[in-house]
C-alpha cells in the first residue's frame, strides 16, 4: 500500500486532496452533492490505482543481447520483450533501462497499452570503446493510467552480462602452422628433416631398434647411438602474455598494455581459427575456464588487469614441459635477468617474442637507456633461438606479425645457442 500511496502523480495528489476536501465541506454544510463529488474525486484514483498494480503484476520480461560478446569498437542489440499474461489490458508503459555510463545513456521507451496476451518490443544498441565485464539491467517499468493519475514502478527483466573483449586485428595467414607446428608428412619436424649430418643422437636405450643406430656417432663417441624420434609437433601453442605493471608504460586505451592485451586477443583468435589449439599463460601462472581455447582466452582478456609482479618466474614455471607447441610471447620491457628466464624457458619448443618498446608509448619521453635495455632483451631472445620483433607504438600490429612469421632461421629444437647479454645487431 505504501508503494502504491507513493505511486501517486501529482495529479492524482490533488484529486485525492480536493476530493477529501469536498467531501469534508459537504458533511459540514449538509450537502450531498458535494459529498458525492469527493467521494468520487477520492474513489478514481484509487481505483487507478488498484488497475494500475494489477497491470504491473501481470507483466513478464525477457531480455537478449546479441551478441553477449563483441569486440571493443562494435555494437551489440538489446532486445527487450514485454508480455501481457492477464486477461485485461495495460495501461501506459514507461520502460527504462539500467546500462552502464560507458555504454550509452539509459534507454527509455514509451509503450501504449498491451492488450490482453499481447506483447511488445523494443531493441537499442550498446558500443563501449573500454574492455570489461558490464551489467545490463535490471529493467525498471512504469504503469500509468490512462489519466495520468498513477504511476507504479516495477523490476523485471533479470539482469544480463555483456563481455566487450579487446580490439582485434585480422592478421595475415602465413606458413606459420606448416613450418613450426608440423604434424604430420608435410609438417615433420626439423629434426628429422635436418639430415643425417645434421642429426642430433642420443645413446641407446633398451628397446631402442637396431635399424636407428646411427654408425656414425657411434663410433666418434664409442658408444651406441640413436637417432632421435621424428618429433611430430601437435598443432598447440602456449601464449604468454606479461601483464607486470613495472613493464608497460602509457595510460588508459593508448597504453603498451592495452596493446599486449589487444596484441595476445588477436593473436590467439588467428591462431584458433587456423586449427591450432593452445594454452593462456600470464606472469601470474595459467587462466583456466571452461570452453575452448578462444572462448578462454577472450573471457579473460576481457577483465585482465595489471599485476604487483616483479618478476616472471611464476608464469614461466607453468610452461608445460615436452610436446607443447609452439610459445609465443607478447611482452614488456625486460631487464637481462627476465630476458634470459624466458629465454630458458622455450627448452625444446620453438619460441617467438613481440618485445615491446615500453618507452615509446610515453610521448616526449622515450629514454636511451629504456631503448638500450630493449635492444639488450632482444639479443638475448635471439641469441637463445627465438625469433624476435620489437614494437614500438606505432607499429601497426600486422606489420609486426608479418615480421615475426617472415623471418629466416627456424628455431634448431635440442641445441640451444649459448645466452650472451649484448645489444641486438
Amino acid at each position: 500500500m505504501r508503494s502504491i500511496f507513493a505511486g501517486f502523480t501529482t495529479r492524482g495528489r490533488a484529486f485525492l486532496a480536493s476530493g477529501l476536501a469536498t467531501a469534508v465541506l459537504g458533511l459540514i454544510l449538509g450537502q450531498r452533492d458535494l459529498l458525492s463529488v469527493g467521494a468520487v474525486l477520492i474513489v478514481l484514483p484509487l481505483l487507478a490505482a488498484a488497475a494500475a498494480n494489477r497491470s504491473r503484476s501481470r507483466i513478464r520480461c525477457t531480455r537478449e543481447i546479441v551478441p553477449s560478446r563483441v569486440p571493443t569498437s562494435q555494437s551489440a542489440v538489446v532486445t527487450v520483450r514485454l508480455d501481457n499474461v492477464s486477461k485485461v489490458p495495460t495501461g501506459l508503459l514507461l520502460a527504462e533501462d539500467s546500462v552502464p555510463f560507458a555504454l550509452a545513456a539509459r534507454p527509455r521507451f514509451v509503450l501504449d497499452r498491451i492488450e490482453p496476451v499481447g506483447s511488445r518490443k523494443f531493441s537499442y544498441q550498446l558500443r563501449s570503446d573500454h574492455r570489461g565485464k558490464f551489467l545490463i539491467g535490471p529493467l525498471h517499468i512504469r504503469v500509468a493510467d490512462v489519466f495520468g493519475l498513477v504511476r507504479l514502478g516495477t523490476a523485471g527483466a533479470s539482469p544480463g552480462t555483456l563481455l566487450v573483449t579487446p580490439l582485434i586485428t585480422n592478421l595475415p595467414r602465413t606458413a606459420l602452422a606448416g613450418s613450426w607446428l608440423g604434424a604430420g608428412g608435410t609438417r615433420a619436424s626439423l629434426t628429422a628433416s635436418a639430415g643425417d649430418d645434421d642429426v642430433v643422437p642420443r645413446p641407446y636405450r633398451e628397446g631402442d631398434e637396431l635399424r636407428r643406430v646411427h654408425w656414425r656417432s657411434t663410433a666418434r663417441h664409442g658408444e651406441l647411438m640413436v637417432r632421435r624420434e621424428e618429433q611430430h609437433w601437435r598443432n598447440r601453442t602456449v601464449l604468454f602474455l606479461d601483464t607486470r605493471a613495472n613493464a608497460h608504460a602509457g595510460r588508459g586505451l593508448s597504453s603498451s598494455f592495452e596493446f599486449a592485451v589487444s596484441a595476445t586477443a588477436s593473436i590467439g583468435v588467428h591462431l584458433a581459427r587456423e586449427g591450432i589449439d593452445g594454452q593462456f599463460l600470464t606472469d601470474s601462472g595459467p587462466v583456466q575456464a571452461p570452453g575452448s581455447f578462444e572462448d578462454t582466452l577472450l573471457d579473460s582478456l576481457a577483465t585482465i588487469r595489471t599485476s604487483r609482479n616483479e618478476g616472471l618466474a611464476v608464469g614461466l614455471s607453468q610452461i608445460p614441459r615436452g610436446d607443447s607447441g609452439l610459445l609465443i610471447a607478447i611482452v614488456g620491457y625486460l631487464s637481462a635477468a627476465h630476458a634470459q628466464q624466458l629465454a630458458a624457458a622455450r627448452r625444446d619448443a620453438p619460441g617467438m617474442a613481440l618485445l615491446l618498446s615500453v618507452g615509446t608509448w610515453v610521448p616526449g619521453r622515450e629514454s636511451q637507456q629504456s631503448t638500450a635495455g630493449t635492444d639488450v632483451a632482444a639479443g638475448i631472445l635471439a641469441a637463445a633461438g627465438w625469433r624476435v620483433t620489437t614494437v614500438t607504438a606505432t607499429t601497426p600490429l600486422t606489420t609486426a606479425w608479418e615480421k615475426l612469421t617472415s623471418q629466416v632461421g627456424p628455431v634448431t629444437r635440442g641445441i640451444r645457442p649459448p645466452v650472451t647479454v649484448g645489444p641486438a645487431t
